[in-house]
């Protein structure tokens, strides 16, 4: 059965623009070390855009900028045509983040973890339990929302993530490798849904993933970031042809000369909490 998608208010400040991320000579110090190093790109309304790279590439700390929980060194950042420094509380309010490392509470239910999310973003009561029924059911956990999450499968806490992320409607959504630990099954059925989400809610999708198979299907621009600079900006298949290979993972590897590994996972509830702190 059809999900109904409930009527929603959306302020947004740059809606006619087609650019909805734009980052321009950004960089990242800490102390000596200069973990991003004046990059710059754009991102699409509605695109799937790909950030790939090795551990330590600067794929993290710029996440982690445009979520307004690093401040730059010098660069820019804009989302919707705000200034991520300047307006941090509403650049927060234009999007979700999933990140590596689960954040849900497991002592409370799947209900009790949106409604939280909710009210933290300042959600009104009746929008959000609307909309939490909505995402709910968009993600097939409606008939597990009074179960507690300790008693889920890793998949349905990234669904549940995913879900809390989308609750006050975010045009933007982070996915920080999404579908790290997930057996092959979960992670394509994870896409599906993320997929869905981009075309029924007019969403951009701005990912980082190990999965060099996930990039290639799923992202419409791919953008490959090692020791801190953006090596090459473009669609899969562009990336191909550029480097004469006939999948991502070649082309890649050809690009970087090193095989992409396995992020390791960071808090994403102290993350969370880090970036509360700061409003």
């Amino acid at each position: 059965m059809a999900v109904k998608h409930p009527k929603t208010s959306v302020v947004t400040k740059n809606i006619s623009s087609e650019i909805v991320i734009d980052v321009k000579n950004l960089s990242k110090k800490f102390g000596k070390f200069e973990a991003v190093k004046n990059i710059s790109f754009q991102v699409k309304r509605g695109q799937i855009f790909a950030f790939l790279g090795p551990n330590g590439a600067g794929k993290s700390t710029t996440i982690k900028m445009l979520t307004t929980l690093l401040d730059p060194t010098s660069g820019s950042l804009s989302v919707d045509g705000l200034d991520v420094v300047k307006n941090q509380a509403a650049v927060r309010n234009i999007f979700g983040i999933v990140f590596q490392d689960p954040s849900l509470d497991d002592e409370l239910t799947a209900l009790e973890n949106m409604h939280f999310h909710g009210a933290m973003y300042g959600v009104d009561k009746s929008t959000r339990k609307t909309r939490t029924e909505y995402l709910l059911k968009y993600v097939d956990l409606w008939d597990r929302r009074n179960d507690l999450v300790k008693t889920f499968s890793g998949g349905m806490k990234r669904r549940l993530e995913i879900a809390r992320g989308l609750l006050h409607h975010p045009q933007i959504l982070y996915l920080d490798e999404p579908t790290l630990g997930l057996d092959p099954q979960t992670r394509n059925n994870m896409w599906e849904h993320i997929k869905k989400l981009n075309e029924t809610e007019k969403m951009t999708v701005f990912f980082t993933t190990h999965y060099m198979e996930e990039a290639q299907r799923v992202a419409d621009i791919v953008a490959v970031i090692d020791h801190g600079k953006i090596l090459t900006i473009g669609t899969p298949k562009q990336l191909m042809t550029e480097t004469k290979t006939d999948n991502l993972e070649a082309a890649f590897l050809k690009l970087t000369g090193t095989k992409l590994r396995v992020e390791e996972a960071a808090s994403g509830m102290r993350q969370m909490a880090r970036m509360w702190g700061r409003r």
